[in-house]
């Protein structure tokens, strides 16, 4: 009689997580743990950056399949900037397991061997809001449709252990993708993002672009309220509205029937709703991976604006800090061109003194500054409540 065994459980692969030796990411598909690394996809040399980041995966999964190694998957995180190195290998050994499930599991990671924790915003509160306005004025002057302005939180918290963080978060959003991916250096990126940048299954391909956001409200009959609200309003319908439609145009050359619904939906997390787009379609050529469909849409609006070098410009100027990781992406891709890639938000990056975290709202013409602080603060809230801290956004 042969017994077969179960796959684990995301709780059990999320207990065998280990930074700086394994990389993990969930999402309602399953939990991948990714152990050791057998190979690293290496650095363009050419600053091309996503320009043939493709093919260069493509060269190190036949690496692996020449030297027989079992894993034929890249796992890891892919940054903002085009032109940055990203962090993708294969594995020495991949274990696949259920998705996350929701427990009132609550983590206070930042006072494990790290004293008194020090929280630092960056830039401080009223210089976000000036930068909001600066950009509302420069949109208002048809320098540009829409800029995504972020800002920033350090968290000094010496020896900080993602575990508990990445087990909080994935406890917390379990609907979400979850990520604890090893950057190397002693460097972890961590969070939980609401948002599918693109996933490609056999040859289904889908996306959910978010754009158009409301804090949530403790209160049940305020929540409904601001849920309504936010699906009426004009200004983020049409915020909405831009990146699904570019969401589509960027797919639509890889796909037939392609399905983009007339109008967006809610969502939520725990702290935030949403307004989602679910775009659907079938790949014309299965040779196209999940890893190229997602280098063909990023960045899409929802993390950069539009124009997008227009947007960039404003992003490189009115922002304080280099955004890494941060609104890049995130997940894995296999050999046969499957694969899983959220946007990378709602997150943070870790080093060895504390963390750095990071969020950010959509200017356009009718933004308020401090409205869009406002909305920064509760996306903060995310990253902040898996730390077991109070609300210092």
């Amino acid at each position: 009689m042969t017994t077969v065994s179960a796959a684990p459980t995301a709780a059990e692969l999320m207990s065998a997580y280990l930074p700086g030796s394994s990389s993990l990411f969930a999402s309602p598909s399953g939990t991948l743990l990714a152990e050791g690394t057998f190979f690293a996809v290496p650095p363009s040399g050419r600053q091309e950056g996503l320009a043939d980041l493709a093919r260069r995966v493509d060269a190190v999964l036949r690496v692996a399949e020449a030297a027989g190694h079992e894993v034929r998957t890249v796992v890891g995180a892919v940054p903002f900037a085009p032109d940055a190195d990203a962090r993708l290998v294969v594995p020495m050994r991949l274990r696949r397991g259920g998705p996350p499930v929701a427990s009132p599991f609550r983590a206070t990671p930042t006072a494990t061997g790290a004293g008194t924790v020090r929280v630092r915003p960056v830039p401080e509160p009223s210089r976000y809001q000036d930068a909001v306005a600066r950009a509302v004025h420069r949109i208002r002057a048809g320098e540009l449709t829409k800029v995504v302005l972020a800002r920033s939180l350090r968290v000094d918290a010496p020896h900080f252990d993602a575990r508990p963080a990445v087990r909080a978060l994935a406890a917390r959003e379990p609907g979400g993708y979850t990520f604890g991916v090893d950057l190397g250096d002693g460097r972890t990126l961590l969070g939980a993002s609401p948002e599918l940048l693109v996933k490609r299954s056999g040859r289904r391909v889908v996306a959910n672009p978010l754009a158009g956001s409301a804090p949530r409200s403790a209160d049940p009959v305020e929540d409904a309220r601001r849920a309504s609200a936010l699906l009426a309003s004009a200004k983020d319908r049409h915020e909405h509205i831009v990146v699904s439609a570019a969401v589509a145009d960027g797919l639509r050359p890889f796909c037939r029937d392609l399905d983009l619904p007339a109008g967006p939906s809610l969502v939520r997390t725990a702290t935030m709703w949403h307004l989602s787009t679910l775009v659907t379609g079938e790949l014309l050529d299965p040779a196209v991976s999940a890893l190229e469909l997602a280098t063909a849409l990023h960045p899409t609006p929802a993390v950069g604006g539009t124009p997008t070098v227009a947007a960039r410009a404003a992003i490189a100027e009115l922002e304080p800090f280099d955004r890494g990781f941060y609104t890049g992406m995130v997940g894995w891709g296999d050999a046969e061109g499957n694969g899983e890639w959220a946007v990378t938000i709602r997150c943070a990056t870790a080093d060895a003194d504390g963390l750095d975290l990071f969020a950010g709202a959509g200017i356009v013409g009718d933004s308020d500054p401090a409205a869009e602080l406002t909305e920064t603060t509760a996306k903060l809230g995310t990253m902040l409540a898996a730390l077991g801290l109070s609300d210092v956004a």
